[in-house]
């Protein structure tokens, strides 16, 4: 039993590790307003949870260092939460690390693909007793073409997440809430 255990996590140490960043990644490109629309997370504790999850808003900001802050509005089932990240740049373009107050851990990120335009893959990875693996769908607009959908879907299956564990979820009301109170 220990033993298929440290295969396993062999295994896993070593898919994440195949991971490249999007070729020629651009930052500048990169920043800007993305909504969530799709993710996939294969933490047991998430499945049962996923009807609750809505799709968020957030806007990249780049740095004159290189790395980049992230705001984030996330409907919770009470109000609309806005969290702050620091994206500290790593040594390849389109990775990056941050430190998770909620996990007080430092995370991996890696933006796998993407064509600035209308969407993105982001690969979140950490170790927290074991490993944990997190991909999520962003796009420019909360409409994302079949086909995107189906490549983020492909991807997530192919990082070893069970397919009860992608979600694309609908739109959050008045989350961020706007500007004119509508």
């Amino acid at each position: 039993m220990t033993m298929t255990v440290a295969m396993v996590m062999l295994c896993m140490m070593t898919v994440h590790a195949n991971v490249k960043p999007q070729k020629d990644f651009s930052l500048q490109k990169f920043a800007g307003k993305w909504y969530r629309v799709g993710v996939a997370y294969d933490s047991p504790r998430f499945v049962p949870f996923r009807r609750m999850i809505k799709a968020s808003m957030g806007t990249i900001t780049p740095l004159p260092n290189g790395n980049a802050n992230l705001t984030m509005w996330e409907a919770s089932p009470f109000s609309c939460v806005i969290k702050k990240y620091q994206y500290e740049r790593a040594s390849v373009p389109g990775q990056f690390t941050y430190f998770s107050a909620r996990h007080n851990m430092v995370k991996d990120i890696t933006v796998v693909e993407t064509n600035y335009t209308d969407y993105a893959m982001v690969l979140k990875h950490k170790v927290f007793n074991r490993e944990y693996t997190q991909v999520a769908l962003y796009a420019r607009t909360l409409s994302v073409r079949p086909e995107v959908v189906q490549k983020f879907k492909t991807f997530a299956l192919s990082r070893g997440l069970p397919r009860e564990s992608i979600v694309i979820p609908p739109p959050a009301e008045n989350c961020p809430p706007s500007v004119s109170g509508r």
